[in-house]
């Protein structure tokens, strides 16, 4: 059985002590095993701030993003072995594994774009300059430049190349050395790219390390230079904000956590217009892409009063003729989920919704793996808005006045959309929704190859308030400042014009 290793200090270790075991959740075949135990956690950090991180910062931002793109060029060169690595020990139809492997590499080649676009300065300018004083020469500017620590990213189960490669393009274009630690279950995707990384020497030595297995007591070996990115449970979440040295040290945290997100059908659509379809076609889509296992997929699904029994009678009709099964298998349209455990949770959380099952049920499908059929469920209790499913669940709720209260009752969201071509509903549905979200997605049928609300793209802010963690990650440029210390220079205007690579007019 292949064994998964960590690579920290520069080299390959082994872990020790009671191994966990990757598993095909097709078969429930064992793949691999993976353990974190021996593994000097200090260390690794320490590495990473004393070799890591003086490396990348030597360097400008056009010649790290030439290192992102020399990482998406291999992961390409790659994608074959990745796909079937992503489908044994994912669970994932090739267009699954698809959505994570290109996923990754567009988001490695955005940010490559990007650093091309900031040049070689090693500083990055916040704004524009200020006069401070009645002599032009008495200059103020905001700039970012790269913390002293560590980044550390603790991923999630669901996209183990694209939540690798959206995390660390950021840190490594800011100028922070990595520690990636991936969600153990499904880890043989981001192992493979991390091997890849180290067979080609893509990076100096120290600027990305890897963690296989259980996070230990990592958290706690963190300092004031330091930053943590995480993406998991909201339980999880608040047990890292609340670690005493986190307190302490005044560790940034980025969480990206549960999401209670909601698709609304807007009072003006009629049914069979291109509007409506679009939006049956997108509620299908997010609830049997990758089994429902995305922080993006749609949850809750908010139509009209007058017209909510056409509208479930028309999502059955498209959820019908789902093939649920092997996902290496050509007409196989929905996959597993990840694990025992994640099953387990599904079902807790449709018998804790209630209500009735339109179409689907939480009964086992076939007597191997970790299959469900999706579920479209309708009248369900208030634990629609108190807890996310992650899986293939769909709850259909009526509204006859405002829905964007009904939404705002979930806490908190990444993403929610609209599908309307009231401009005056529209416009109160902003108004209503984007105190809770992170992002709005307006569906409309003349965008041409939309990638619908459940695709994260890297031009565009990842995170949302409340339930959702509060975080904030990708948004182009923006993105960069979780890993950078934003410091205000005042003096010679020349003097700060020479720093940032300007010439001083």
């Amino acid at each position: 059985m292949l064994e998964l290793r960590s690579y920290v200090g520069g080299r390959w270790v082994a872990g020790s002590g009671s191994p966990q075991t990757l598993v095909n959740p097709t078969t429930e075949e064992p793949l691999a095993h993976a353990s974190s135990e021996g593994v000097d956690l200090r260390q690794a950090l320490d590495f990473a701030r004393s070799t890591g991180g003086p490396a990348l910062r030597a360097l400008g931002f056009a010649e790290r993003g030439a290192m992102l793109k020399a990482i998406a060029d291999a992961m390409q060169s790659e994608r074959e072995p990745l796909l079937d690595l992503a489908i044994a020990n994912g669970g994932n139809t090739r267009s699954d594994a698809k959505f994570d492997v290109d996923g990754a590499i567009a988001t490695l080649l955005a940010y490559s774009e990007t650093a091309a676009a900031l040049g070689n300065s090693r500083f990055l300018a916040d704004g524009e300059g200020i006069q401070l004083g009645r002599s032009a020469r008495f200059h103020g500017q905001h700039i970012a430049v790269p913390r002293h620590g560590v980044a550390v990213h603790i991923n999630a189960f669901n996209f183990p190349a694209w939540g690798f490669a959206e995390k660390a393009a950021l840190a490594l274009l800011a100028g922070m050395p990595v520690l990636s630690k991936p969600a153990t279950s499904s880890a043989m995707v981001a192992h493979r790219i991390m091997q890849l990384i180290v067979e080609k020497k893509l990076l100096p030595e120290g600027a990305l390390s890897f963690l296989v297995g259980a996070a230990r007591d990592l958290v706690s070996h963190l300092g004031a230079q330091d930053v943590l990115a995480f993406t998991g449970s909201g339980d999880t979440g608040a047990r890292i904000r609340s670690s005493m040295n986190v307190i302490r040290e005044a560790v940034r945290v980025n969480v990206e956590a549960d999401s209670l997100n909601a698709a609304v059908l807007g009072p003006d659509v009629e049914p069979r217009s291109d509007m409506y379809e679009l939006f049956l076609k997108d509620v299908v889509r997010d609830m049997t892409q990758k089994a429902g296992q995305k922080c993006t997929a749609i949850r809750r699904v908010l139509v009209p009063n007058e017209i909510s029994n056409e509208v479930k009678s028309d999502l059955v009709e498209l959820l019908a003729p789902i093939r649920v099964g092997d996902p290496a298998l050509e007409d196989t349209r929905m996959g597993p989920l990840a694990s025992a455990s994640q099953l387990a949770d599904v079902r807790e959380g449709v018998a804790r919704l209630g209500g009735t099952h339109a179409f689907g049920s939480a009964a086992p499908v076939g007597a191997k793996g970790f299959f469900i059929s999706p579920i479209l469920v309708e009248d369900a209790g208030d634990a629609v808005h108190e807890r996310e499913i992650f899986g293939p669940v769909v709850s259909l709720l009526r509204y006859k006045e405002d829905p964007a209260a009904i939404v705002a009752r979930g806490n908190g969201g990444l993403v929610s959309s609209v599908y309307s071509d009231d401009q005056e509903f529209i416009e109160r549905m902003v108004a209503g929704l984007a105190p809770w979200h992170g992002r709005l997605f307006l569906g409309h049928p003349k965008i041409e190859l939309s990638p619908g609300p459940g695709t994260v793209l890297p031009q565009l802010v990842h995170g949302g308030p409340g339930r959702a963690g509060g975080g904030e990650e990708l948004g182009g440029p923006r993105g960069l400042a979780f890993y950078m210390q934003r410091v205000a220079l005042e003096g010679s205007r020349p003097v700060i014009a020479k720093l940032l690579g300007a010439k001083s007019s």
